[in-house]
């Protein structure tokens, strides 16, 4: 069972600090990495796959640098980026078949691993077609199962649903579920829904930096008593919009219930609700002027 510890990490671009002082051990589990576009998660991840090299700190996989172990620590590792290579010409089963070659899985073994994986992401019937006739949503799901060829102990999936329709992406969501049993999941996504229910632990992370870090319990724990609903009037919605960051609206005949994020009450009947994953977004990366 693998352990990575992340000790003071660090990367500087020039003038920018992409990932600030990271520090963090995990073990097995599926670890949900939420922040906004821009927040670092693909730089941070790009370290973890030792693709970039920290400016400062050091990352250890079992005790050991990640840089030292080389082929080993490659062996443990699955990584699906949010843009990967493939070749257009080739068909799916013979890009698997490629990469399994070079991850050096055993030829024994490599077949049915193929078979199992087509499967697995309902590519089967299209395994001998072109990927460049592919559609997007098919791209992405090759890419899920060319990440997990190697049967890896460390997976790390950034943006692994882009492209996917609700129906995909609830499948893929019970796919890492079950393969996440005694391996490390790291799973970078902006879509809250992605590791509501899936994640052991949710890693929030802005400009850079961790802020905030625990099961999804603990996180909404943190903005108990400060979400709302109310039942206002439709031409009170556009105002209180540009005022609090809203998190759900719906219309409700002449009208609109709206879910709110806010330290006060918004208005005179509003009422306090749970918070839920999504809330605990909006609250930590709400960025309009004047919420």
């Amino acid at each position: 069972m693998p352990e990575l510890e992340l000790d003071r990490v660090q990367k500087n671009y020039k003038n920018k600090i992409a990932v600030e002082n990271f520090s963090m051990t995990l073990d097995n589990g599926i670890y949900g990495l939420l922040g906004a576009n821009g927040a670092g998660k693909t730089t941070l991840l790009r370290m973890i796959c030792n693709i970039l090299r920290p400016t400062a700190g050091t990352i250890r996989c079992n005790g050991t640098e990640i840089e030292v172990m080389g082929r080993e620590y490659r062996r443990l590792l699955g990584y699906l980026p949010q843009e990967f290579g493939y070749y257009p010409y080739m068909t799916a089963e013979k890009y698997l078949r490629y990469l399994a070659e070079l991850k050096a899985v055993p030829a024994e073994l490599a077949d049915a691993k193929i078979q199992e994986l087509l499967e697995m992401v309902q590519l089967s019937s299209e395994k001998n077609q072109k990927i460049g006739t592919f559609s997007g949503g098919m791209i992405r799901r090759l890419g899920i199962a060319q990440a997990m060829l190697n049967d890896p102990k460390l997976l790390i999936l950034d943006e692994p649903t882009a492209g996917l329709d609700p129906k995909e992406r609830i499948r893929f969501r019970n796919i890492i579920s079950a393969f996440s049993r005694d391996r490390i999941v790291i799973l970078s996504t902006h879509i809250v829904s992605d590791v509501e229910y899936i994640a052991d632990e949710i890693l929030l992370m802005r400009k850079g930096k961790l802020i905030e870090k625990g099961t999804t319990e603990q996180i909404t724990a943190g903005v108990k008593g400060r979400v709302w609903e109310c039942l206002v009037d439709v031409g009170e919605v556009e105002m209180l919009n540009q005022k609090y960051a809203v998190s759900n609206l719906k219309n409700q005949g002449e009208q609109v219930m709206l879910r709110i994020v806010s330290d006060q009450k918004p208005t005179e009947g509003a009422v306090l609700t749970e918070p839920n994953l999504e809330d605990v977004y909006l609250h930590y990366f709400e960025e309009a002027s004047g919420k």
